[in-house]
């Protein structure tokens, strides 16, 4: 049995948790850039606010109705998830985190399970101040179902326990197939032409005909609806296959210095990560582009690529390779809206036969600089950098909506009056 805990409009009710001045009124949280709208509250979505709207087509119907409006605070919202999924380890004994927002919970073995369910509520409500739903059934899709219902119908209380298979048919009934995890609209839309115009329909539909006219994907669904579970439980994340660090800049860049201080800080935050991850690269390569919606000059986008003969985590190797990399691409002229870093080649430990022409050979005590230089950084980002990423970060991007980092920067704590 497994159950799905997702905490409602999660960017939105990190933002209003410390604000109780925006208790009822819509709030709205930009993306990067403050380009279009990626979050919004109950009110905010009253108000006609859709997810995804350019920010300046939107401006007067935000004035209009006064809508609060965030750009986006990641450091909030990572620590607020980290708090939300060290409680949830505490109710199951494998939990897995499924994004930033939402995690799965093995429940095999638990006797009351709409009990528990409300327990998570009341747990996460306490000690966080954010709101969840809680989704609990057989299989992972139809726990996605069941959180669905639980944050749609506030008389479910917010919980919504679908081991009854009478339930799950009632549920099922009343769910287009649109609806269903991972299906979508387009999806959605070819299903109802064949005559399958909910959910139920889909679950009670021939197998064969669903592999023959679909893919075997949609059968493993349709047997998930049936309460057969077919998605194996991940508690340990995979590991990754490639890393990328990169961002649209706030205006477009046509000189060389700023877009290479970029690309430092996007080697040395891709490095970072890789750490975390326990991996080493053989491949650093690096993509620069302008936009393609730019009438006044052609689009420009190019990538070059360096393979090392030694894999290495050392920011400063894989910051040396990412430049030379640059250099291959760089061409003076268009207005450059996005440059990136990708790492790819892993290996879990950095050990390889030596090369006498190898121009990044490991660094005498390089693993431990790079040890105390994350453990620096863990106790507020951007402690201490290398001096290509420059100081006046003028490739940084637009945020005019920023809040406060509540939670994680000791000169933005809350001051009670």
């Amino acid at each position: 049995m497994y159950a799905l805990v997702d905490v409602n409009s999660f960017y939105a009710a990190c933002e209003t948790l410390f604000r109780p001045d925006l208790k009822n009124r819509p709030v709205i949280v930009l993306s990067n850039n403050d380009g279009c709208v990626v979050a919004r509250n109950a009110q905010a979505k009253q108000a006609g606010i859709a997810r995804g709207e350019p920010f300046f087509k939107i401006r007067q119907r935000v004035e209009r109705y006064g809508v609060q409006v965030f750009s986006s605070n990641y450091a909030l919202y990572a620590d607020m998830s980290a708090r939300v999924m060290a409680i949830l380890e505490g109710f199951a004994p494998a939990v897995e985190c499924y994004s930033i927002d939402e995690a799965f919970l093995d429940l095999s073995g638990v006797a009351d399970l709409h009990a528990l369910g409300c327990e998570i509520r009341r747990c996460i409500k306490r000690d966080t101040g954010l709101t969840v739903g809680v989704g609990i059934a057989p299989s992972k899709t139809l726990a996605k179902l069941a959180n669905h219902a639980a944050k749609r119908w506030p008389a479910t209380g917010g919980v919504v326990d679908l081991s009854d298979p009478a339930r799950q048919r009632r549920l099922l009934a009343m769910m287009p197939p649109e609806e269903v995890w991972g299906i979508g609209r387009r999806l959605g839309q070819r299903i109802h032409t064949m005559g399958i115009t909910s959910a139920l329909a889909l679950a009670q539909s021939d197998l064969w005909f669903i592999r023959k006219n679909f893919n075997v994907v949609l059968e493993r669904t349709v047997r998930e609806l049936r309460g057969e579970s077919c998605l194996a439980f991940e508690e340990f994340a995979p590991v990754k296959q490639e890393i990328i660090s990169s961002r649209s800049f706030a205006e477009r860049l046509t000189e060389y210095d700023p877009v290479r201080e970029a690309v430092c800080a996007w080697a040395a935050r891709a490095a970072e990560k890789l750490r975390g991850e326990r991996q080493y690269c053989r491949y650093v390569a690096t993509f620069i582009k302008n936009s393609p919606h730019d009438r006044h000059q052609a689009y420009y986008s190019n990538s070059a690529g360096i393979r090392l003969l030694t894999p290495t985590q050392d920011t400063r190797d894989i910051t040396a390779a990412a430049i030379r990399a640059l250099d291959a691409v760089w061409k003076p002229g268009p207005r450059y809206l996005k440059v990136g870093v990708m790492l790819g080649d892993f290996y879990s430990r950095g050990v390889a036969q030596l090369n006498l022409f190898d121009s990044y050979a490991p660094r005498a005590n390089g693993e431990k600089l790079m040890q105390a230089l994350d453990a620096i950084n863990r106790q507020g980002r951007g402690k201490i950098w290398f001096a290509g990423q420059g100081t006046g970060e003028r490739w940084a991007m637009k945020r005019a909506f920023l809040s406060p980092c509540y939670t994680t920067r000791y000169g933005d704590l809350p001051v009670a009056g």
